[in-house]
């Protein structure tokens, strides 16, 4: 058995129905994959294809209650269905993708948006207005080695419906999503995908619930405390 010098760190999340982990590897994000809220951000065009950003695997947690970030003015919201790999996944074709799903669940991709703007403007990358501690929340992962392309995903603050769509309203689909990263980088078991978010972003405040749920998926709540 390898020794190492120093302690190794692996984040691992919950399986729903287990009582095993899933060690989380790299952290995807897709950006751009819902024409709504590409116009909702003002984003360029809509023609234009998503592309990828990636957050780090501290990132992801399944705690209830979250730490507002002290560093920004407008921590924002997105929902979004998440996707798991299950084996090495090398330049594989979209018709091939699906046999490398090991399942799903709900996600929130939480943005220092006002950090993130400023980190735009002056054309300098926005990886901490994105990728920091528990900035990826998740639900339960549910185990299912299929294509989804069809489910209701919505998100609540204090019970009042903010986003509200479909995974169908995707421009890329999820095979799609995997095939053209897979083309670019080798993916590995664990390694997480964030799909996109549907228009409806909003600012969060101290104290606010939020619900997360994807039809068939999973749900997932979290507050944010001071």
């Amino acid at each position: 058995m390898s020794e190492y010098i120093i302690p190794k760190y692996t984040k691992t999340v919950s399986i729903i129905d287990s009582d095993k982990f899933l060690p989380i590897g790299k952290v995807y994000c897709v950006g751009k994959n819902y024409k709504d809220h590409v116009i909702e951000m003002n984003e360029s065009t809509i023609n234009e294809p998503p592309f990828f950003f990636t957050k780090p695997p501290q990132s992801v947690t399944q705690d209830r209650f979250i730490k507002y970030p002290s560093d920004t003015h407008d921590l924002q919201y997105e929902v979004e269905l998440v996707v798991y790999i299950g084996s090495k996944c090398q330049s594989v074709s979209v018709n091939q993708a699906k046999d490398y799903i090991l399942g799903y669940s709900v996600g929130i991709d939480l943005t220092k948006r006002d950090l993130q703007s400023i980190a735009k403007t002056k054309r300098q990358p926005w990886d901490l207005s994105k990728g920091f501690d528990n900035s990826a929340p998740v639900s339960k992962i549910y185990l299912y080695n299929d294509l989804v392309d069809d489910a209701e995903i919505e998100l609540k603050i204090n019970g009042e419906s903010k986003q509200l769509s479909n995974i169908s309203k995707m421009i890329w689909r999820v095979e799609e999503i995997i095939s053209n990263l897979s083309n670019k980088i080798t993916l590995y078991p664990g390694d997480a995908i964030f799909t996109g978010t549907p228009s409806g972003v909003g600012s969060i405040n101290i104290n606010d619930k939020l619900e997360a749920s994807i039809k068939g998926i999973g749900a997932l709540e979290i507050k944010f405390i001071k």
